[in-house]
C-alpha cells in the first residue's frame, strides 16, 4: 500500500480522509522461538493491535500470561509475528517493558523490539530493572531470561517499521 495523495484540483472530504486514516486492528502473533521448544499462549490475555499508514506499520502488543500459558523450554529466543511483512530486518523498531508479577510493581524492565526477520519480532533487555535489582545475564528474552516467567507475568511492546 503506497502514500495516498489526493489529485490537482481534488476536493478532499471527509470521505476521503476516512479512506486514508489507518484503522487499528486486533492481530495475534504466532509465538515461537529459534529452537525447537514450542511456546503457547494457552488462556493468556493477548492484546495486540495493528495499524498500517502508507508504508509505515504501527503495533502495540500486551500479554498477561496464564496459569496454562507455555514457555518453551531453555534458551531459544522468543519470536513474535509481525502483523504485516517489514522491509528489512531493523535493530530497533520500538520498545516496551517486562513485568514480574512475583515481585510487584518494582520488576518492570525495559525492552527493545527488534526484527530479526522480515517476519518476525524478538524483544531484548535493554537496561536493569527499575527497582535496582540486577538481572541474570542480558539479551533476547526465552522461557529463562530475563527470569523464569509464570502466570501473571507481562510483556508489552510498540513501535512501528516500514511495510514491505
Amino acid at each position: 500500500m503506497g502514500i495516498v495523495r489526493p489529485r490537482a484540483g481534488q476536493r478532499v472530504t471527509a470521505g476521503y480522509l476516512d479512506s486514508i486514516v489507518p484503522t487499528w486492528e486486533s492481530w495475534t502473533p504466532a509465538w515461537t522461538t529459534s529452537g525447537s521448544s514450542a511456546p503457547s499462549f494457552g488462556d493468556a490475555a493477548v492484546d495486540c493491535q495493528y495499524a498500517q499508514a502508507g508504508d509505515v506499520v504501527f503495533f502495540t502488543m500486551y500479554i498477561v500470561f496464564g496459569p496454562s500459558t507455555n514457555f518453551g523450554s531453555g534458551s531459544d529466543n522468543w519470536r513474535f509475528s509481525l502483523p504485516v511483512a517489514a522491509a528489512s530486518a531493523v535493530q530497533t523498531v520500538g520498545f516496551g517493558e517486562a513485568q514480574d508479577a512475583s515481585v510487584g510493581g518494582g520488576s518492570r524492565l525495559p525492552l527493545r523490539a527488534r526484527l530479526t526477520t522480515t517476519a518476525v519480532m524478538e524483544l531484548e533487555t535493554s537496561g536493569g530493572r527499575i527497582d535496582n535489582t540486577t538481572i541474570s545475564g542480558a539479551g533476547l528474552i526465552d522461557s529463562a531470561m530475563p527470569w523464569t516467567w509464570a502466570s501473571g507475568d507481562m510483556l508489552r511492546a510498540w513501535g512501528h517499521y516500514p511495510a514491505a
